[in-house]
């Protein structure tokens, strides 16, 4: 009797699973990328030190309180750059011209590329979070509730992201592009709320923030760690969880059906002619 042929994406979810987890143990026995993961949560966890004791408003919360949680949010979508950032380094050394020419290797490069960033970014938000417990008051984390929100929210809103930083990544074909990303993400940032409550901020800013992930997982993560009385400084004094699922759900299935077309797409350009002059013209500017 003929064995049945694997499903092709039983394949390329196998493929990917041992692709995501050899790179993600490189990635943290390697000096220079373990110095990165623990460098971003250092320099976030100095900023928190001097915020820690600086009150907002009238509610008696702390700045510092209040930041926490949104910086998680914030890193967690930083991610996309991540995940951007290392497409197009692979596009210009051929790592994905090589994924191309094996069956089912775009689906599996994209899985692969997923558990790697995801899990690299979850192990960089428990390096920050951890000692950040200790240094910071007020926060809610008696109760398995705020971790069960806290878990939710980061897996949605990696599902959110991540697949826009391929997309990005496929669209950008020079790591030298990925300032041009960096800007806009870095205005989002300040708009969202992350470091001051977004009800500071005049009511068409907050419009615009609430129309990016960036907001929402602030948001989701103030309602996982925060105590109950820090709603005032929310719009509408509401946590708004449910909006926070349909937003960041929508943006990821916007991405999760965006990214592997604009990934076959980039593919499919691919040749050893294209990855040849990159190299060349990187050499160019390194001499």
């Amino acid at each position: 009797m003929t064995p049945m042929t694997p499903h092709p994406t039983t394949t390329a979810l196998r493929a990917g699973w041992t692709r995501g987890r050899v790179e993600l143990i490189q990635s943290f026995t390697n000096g220079g990328d373990l110095l990165s993961h623990f460098l971003w949560p250092a320099l976030m966890l100095t900023v928190m030190y001097f915020m820690r004791d600086s009150a907002f408003g009238s509610q008696g919360l702390l700045l510092g309180t209040l930041a926490l949680p949104s910086i998680l949010g914030m890193n967690t979508a930083m991610g996309m750059l991540s995940m951007s950032q290392v497409l197009t380094a692979e596009r210009e050394d051929g790592t994905l011209l090589r994924a191309k020419a094996t069956p089912h290797g775009m689906r599996g490069y994209f899985v692969g590329k997923v558990i790697t960033v995801s899990c690299g970014l979850a192990a960089d938000l428990a390096i920050f979070l951890v000692p950040a417990l200790f240094l910071i008051e007020g926060l809610s984390v008696a109760d398995a509730g705020s971790w069960l929100t806290l878990a939710w929210v980061l897996a949605l809103g990696m599902l959110a992201t991540l697949p826009f930083g391929a997309v990005l990544g496929s669209v950008f074909t020079s790591t030298r592009a990925q300032g041009i990303i960096q800007l806009p993400v870095l205005g989002l940032i300040a708009i969202s709320g992350i470091f001051y409550p977004v009800t500071a901020l005049p009511d068409w800013l907050q419009s615009v923030a609430q129309v990016f992930p960036i907001y929402w997982l602030g948001l989701g993560m103030r309602a996982a760690l925060l105590p109950d009385s820090a709603v005032t400084v929310e719009i509408g004094d509401s946590w708004r969880q449910w909006e926070t699922v349909g937003v960041l759900g929508a943006w990821a299935a916007l991405g999760f059906a965006l990214a592997p077309l604009v990934l076959r797409r980039a593919a499919r350009r691919e040749s050893g002619s294209s990855v040849a002059q990159r190299r060349e013209k990187a050499m160019r500017r390194v001499g």
